[in-house]
């Protein structure tokens, strides 16, 4: 499990096994994000605070590199295939999508006003992007990297969670 430490500038990775710290790994500024790659070898780390993504190497618990990104990262998700690694910059309203495998930024997509999460259908298909300050979810084709839609939903929406049913 890795746990971001916001003023920390840490990440704390804990055995789930024996429910002990295993190892702290000092990541950019500020981070609050983080997903992990389906086959568990990559967490990506969003680090509000240097505007950064730290990508760590989950078998020796180090950064193998680091990522700039836009304003203000905040959210994180992996495509279900983990080719795609999505970061919500809440701070210049876009997200950017990062090739897992180059750990390069291939598109970065406007979205509605202060982007906060994003999650993905089961197929990976559509990226769901919550923005608190416009009071929608923008509906990412992940195919092309646009919006397809935007759905006025309640206020400041925050959080986001797909039922990935068949």
């Amino acid at each position: 499990m890795y746990v971001v430490n916001q003023t920390g500038d840490t990440v704390s990775v804990i055995d789930t096994a024996t429910n002990t710290v295993i190892a702290t790994i000092p990541v950019g500024v500020e981070p609050v994000g983080v997903a992990v790659t389906p086959g568990g070898t990559r967490a990506y780390v969003a680090n509000f605070g240097s505007n950064t993504v730290s990508v760590i190497d989950t078998a020796t618990n180090t950064v193998v590199t680091t990522i700039p990104v836009g304003t203000q990262p905040i959210g994180m998700g992996v495509t279900p295939g983990g080719t795609r690694a999505y970061v919500v910059n809440s701070g210049d309203n876009t997200v950017s999508v990062i090739d897992t495998a180059t750990n390069t930024v291939i598109a970065t997509i406007p979205v509605g006003e202060t982007p906060i999460l994003v999650a993905f259908t089961l197929g990976g298909t559509r990226a769901y992007v919550t923005n608190f300050g416009s009071n929608t979810v923008s509906v990412i084709n992940t195919a092309t990297n646009t919006v397809e839609a935007t759905l006025g939903v309640g206020d400041a929406p925050s959080h986001v969670a797909i039922a990935n049913v068949p």
